[in-house]
């Protein structure tokens, strides 16, 4: 975060709110509006399913502004309610195993931003539509407790502890989780992208 949200004072905004400013809980969470609809677009796949999670996980977070206690960043907290909203609509719809790309691919802004950390990966490869379009498959097809810790970590940039503390698990859990993703993705992808550019070292982590 940078510019005029590096120095702000949560802790007072949020004692402001909860004295009654309710106005400026806009300007709380102005920053983490980008990130907390990017964290349900990677969940759920569909545009207007992640509004309208991301508008309910605003919604709650408001309601439930009192119940935060600081022991986490408030921005993790917030992220953890998406997580969790994104996972009801997700049981209520049954769709974590047959999710559709097409929305998703026929929007160039959306797939280089969840990609942005795969920086093995030469620009111009990545500008090819059917390998982002791969990559996106083997993230989406990634088991939904790999896959959180794998959004959170790559995709938002939290820390493992951080992202331990959105899922509600222990930090060796999350650790665990993750290097678990990062194997499934690259028994998943190195083949396919050796295909493509054969001579490029895949994968920096192991």
């Amino acid at each position: 975060m940078t510019g005029v949200f590096e120095n702000r004072d949560e802790a007072q905004m949020i004692a402001s709110i909860l004295a009654g400013n309710t106005h400026e809980f806009h300007t709380l969470i102005q920053p983490y509006e980008r990130s907390v609809y990017s964290m349900a677009l990677s969940m759920l796949q569909n545009e207007a399913d992640a509004e309208d999670a991301a508008q309910e996980a605003f919604l709650k977070a408001f309601r439930n502004l009192g119940k935060f206690r600081g022991e986490a960043k408030f921005s993790t907290w917030l992220i953890s309610i998406t997580l969790n909203e994104a996972r009801s609509r997700l049981r209520q719809k049954k769709t974590a195993k047959t999710e559709s790309l097409d929305e998703l691919t026929e929007d160039g802004h959306v797939l280089p931003a969840l990609l942005r950390d795969w920086r093995e990966i030469p620009s111009e490869v990545l500008e090819r539509r059917e390998v982002r379009v791969m990559l996106q498959q083997a993230i989406t097809g990634l088991p939904l407790i790999y896959r959180e810790i794998f959004l959170l970590r790559d995709l938002e940039e939290l820390s493992v502890n951080q992202s331990a503390e959105a899922l509600g698990i222990s930090v060796a859990a999350a650790k665990v989780r993750l290097h678990r993703a990062r194997m499934m993705l690259q028994k998943k992808l190195a083949p396919q992208l050796k295909q493509i550019v054969p001579k490029r070292r895949w994968f920096p982590w192991f």
